[in-house]
């Protein structure tokens, strides 16, 4: 017999796809303006994947220095909306399993709030590729697929598309928590 959608060890495609806000993604991420690289997050299954959005302003602070003249989104700062992403799908997976520990202890915690300190960090980036300019205007669409787990470590399939014009792809290693 197979789990319960929804349940550690469910089938992906059965498990229930989640949406966070912006404001949700505050309260997920420890991240802050100008870090903060996602503006929402959809079609969230926890622990496996999701989609995500950044909206590209003139606006952010980046396109003062990259290029004065001729404004791109640096490839950096795209790599860290995915892995922003992926920390959105992880931190998700942790709400989801307190949610269920304390409806069945029936006590109410601060999961939401302790989750951000439980987002880990970038190991490593392999076989990035970028394939478009991200300029002011885009709106930037993020994908994310959690693989194996390695010990400590996620390895994660990324992408980020405008439109349906692929801008980057590869895969990250995620640490699954902070140390030190």
């Amino acid at each position: 017999m197979s789990p319960a959608p929804g349940l550690p060890g469910a089938p992906a495609e059965k498990r229930k796809a989640l949406s966070y806000s912006s404001d949700d993604i505050k309260r997920m991420l420890p991240h802050r303006w100008p870090m903060l690289m996602i503006d929402r997050a959809y079609d969230v299954v926890p622990g496996v994947s999701g989609r995500g959005v950044k909206s590209v302003s003139v606006n952010e602070p980046f396109f003062a220095g990259h290029y004065p003249d001729h404004s791109i989104m640096p490839g950096v700062l795209i790599v860290e909306a995915m892995a922003q992403l992926v920390a959105v799908v992880y931190v998700a997976e942790l709400l989801e399993s307190t949610a269920d520990t304390e409806s069945t202890a029936g006590t109410e915690g601060t999961a939401e709030s302790d989750a951000s300190r439980s987002v880990g960090y970038l190991g490593s980036i392999s076989n990035m590729k970028f394939s478009r300019l991200v300029v002011p205007g885009d709106q930037l669409t993020l994908e994310a697929r959690l693989g194996q787990r390695l010990g400590g470590l996620r390895q994660v399939k990324v992408r980020a598309s405008v439109g349906s014009e692929l801008a980057a792809a590869g895969t990250l290693v995620v640490t699954t928590g902070r140390k030190g």
